[in-house]
């Protein structure tokens, strides 16, 4: 290492010379009050902070659209599945109308009689009082 006549260390925190110091300014109070706190302190918002908000409100609202969809399709199918009963059930009340009014008559019961081994009645026979 070479070390010359008049040379000395220069401190690191020191400024170089040959450049003009920067002297702080320091603004008028009333102008440094009127801005914002974030402004002061030279912070700003992160537009990645929005733009992941924007995002996550987007998510909720459509799990949100999805949920509606869903409940309304459910609500739906239920009453496809009442309608059905409701018809299936009139079928059928009308098939046992239908049943009561054949097997209720006359011939019906008649038949029914002779198949289970009854017969007619004949004349009646009566009986005197003593």
């Amino acid at each position: 290492m070479a070390v010359y006549v008049g040379a000395s260390r220069r401190a690191a925190l020191l400024p170089r010379a040959g450049r003009p110091r920067a002297v702080a300014v320091d603004p008028p109070a009333t102008h440094r009050r009127a801005q914002p706190r974030t402004v002061r302190a030279g912070r700003r918002t992160s537009r990645i902070g929005l733009a992941l908000g924007a995002i996550a409100i987007a998510f909720a609202l459509g799990l949100f659209s999805l949920a509606q969809t869903i409940r309304v399709s459910a609500t739906s199918y239920d009453i496809d599945q009442l309608i059905y009963e409701r018809d299936r059930m009139t079928a059928d009340e009308q098939q046992l109308r239908s049943d009561l009014s054949r097997l209720g008559s006359e011939p019906a019961l008649r038949k029914e009689a002779f198949d289970l081994g009854l017969s007619q009645l004949g004349d009646p026979l009566v009986v005197p009082a003593r």
